[in-house]
């Protein structure tokens, strides 16, 4: 399921930045705006789904909404002409993607072995990036291959988002009841936005350092536009996207693996070393090569520390505020991303590329010297396969 609806997404996403740059006539700081605002509304959704998904006890019902409301925007991209279209195509896609955020996590916390939870959610999170390899690829082959115009190539995203929510619907079940211990009692009040308050301090320091870690990073349109810079034809364009979706989806499960074995501290400072020197090579590239070397190094380090951040809020949410913790996470994350993609373009339109990623490699660095603060006082949780040994 995850991996046909990237693969949708991945064949937009691919092609969009220079849709909108080339076609449509977009700015730096427009594309920026646009992409920003489309994860933001995306992280807004998904605090509020989640919230939902605990009190309705229904995480499947909001995943299919969300995978549906996706699949129904994909026609309005080719369709567009204007700006103005493309963002609200963006909008009601992200909106699907923050119903169904989630809700799938919560979900996968609910079914997954609890000593394998890193596992699982780097094998889901693989999944994931193997479409988000194929999207691109299939781009690259429509332009490229098939000199298809932007446009027609766009509408072939539509049949893996259709194909991603027959999937759901079909193929996926959720426990029918919750444990006995993790039920609210008979007559409970229903949960509300301030029972966030009842998530413990573990928790919060794993938030804080998924949003510092988000303030370094930025919209991957930057790194399309960032080949474009130094010469990439427009049909090879979406070989960026390749090329970091095939670092993510090869790290991911690996690095899940790991983070049910060793310090996941550790793991996630390996990871943002890895951002901070992808933006140090992609600031400092005048060709291809380095520009895909650095794209590399971005998907590994999103292979490295995505899904260990999932893992985190699992292992450090209550079962029965599981949902509410992955959406203020996502929350938090989608307005920093924001943020960090609004300065983004806004640093390329007057400062040129090389000063947007050594920005982003600043930020990185900063968050790598916080993580190192913070874990000499709060280390953050070991694994929970090695703390159920230990005790």
């Amino acid at each position: 399921m995850s991996l046909c609806m990237d693969a949708s997404s991945e064949l937009v996403h691919g092609l969009l930045p220079v849709f909108m740059v080339g076609t449509l006539g977009a700015g730096m700081a427009s594309v920026g705006l646009i992409e920003g605002l489309a994860e933001a509304t995306a992280s807004i959704t998904k605090l509020f789904s989640g919230i939902l998904s605990d009190v309705l006890g229904r995480r499947k019902l909001l995943a299919v909404i969300g995978y549906g409301l996706a699949t129904l925007s994909k026609p309005l991209f080719p369709l567009a002409s204007s700006l103005g279209l493309v963002f609200a195509a963006r909008f009601v896609d992200r909106i699907g993607k923050g119903i169904r955020g989630a809700p799938r996590d919560a979900l996968i916390a609910d079914i997954a072995p609890v000593h394998l939870r890193g596992a699982c959610y780097g094998l889901r999170q693989s999944l994931d990036t193997v479409g988000a390899v194929l999207g691109p690829l299939l781009a690259v082959l429509l332009v490229a291959g098939l000199a298809f115009d932007i446009r027609t190539a766009l509408w072939f995203a539509v049949l893996p988002a259709m194909l991603a929510v027959l999937l759901l619907v079909v193929g996926v079940e959720e426990p029918r009841h919750a444990p006995a211990a993790e039920r609210p009692a008979a007559g409970a009040a229903p949960l509300h936005v301030r029972d966030l308050r009842l998530l413990p301090g573990a928790y919060w320091r794993v938030l804080l350092t998924g949003g510092l870690l988000t303030l370094a990073r930025f919209s991957e349109a930057f790194l399309v536009l960032r080949a474009g810079d130094v010469g990439l034809g427009t049909g090879l364009v979406p070989l960026v996207m390749v090329v970091m979706s095939l670092a993510y989806a090869l790290s991911s499960y690996p690095a899940g693996v790991l983070a049910d074995r060793i310090d996941r501290r550790r793991l996630l400072a390996l990871g943002i070393a890895a951002l901070l020197l992808a933006d140090l090579v992609l600031a400092a590239a005048g060709a291809i090569v380095p520009v895909m070397l650095g794209v590399a190094l971005w998907g590994l380090h999103m292979g490295l520390t995505q899904g260990l951040l999932a893992t985190l809020v699992a292992d450090t949410a209550p079962p029965a505020l599981r949902g509410s913790a992955f959406g203020l996470f996502n929350l938090l994350t989608g307005l920093v991303l924001l943020a960090a993609s609004l300065v983004a373009g806004i640093l390329w339109d007057r400062a040129g590329a090389a000063a947007t990623f050594l920005a982003g490699g600043g930020f990185a660095l900063l968050s790598l010297l916080t993580l190192s603060a913070l874990g000499r006082r709060h280390a953050i949780e070991r694994p929970l396969a090695s703390r159920s040994r230990s005790g």
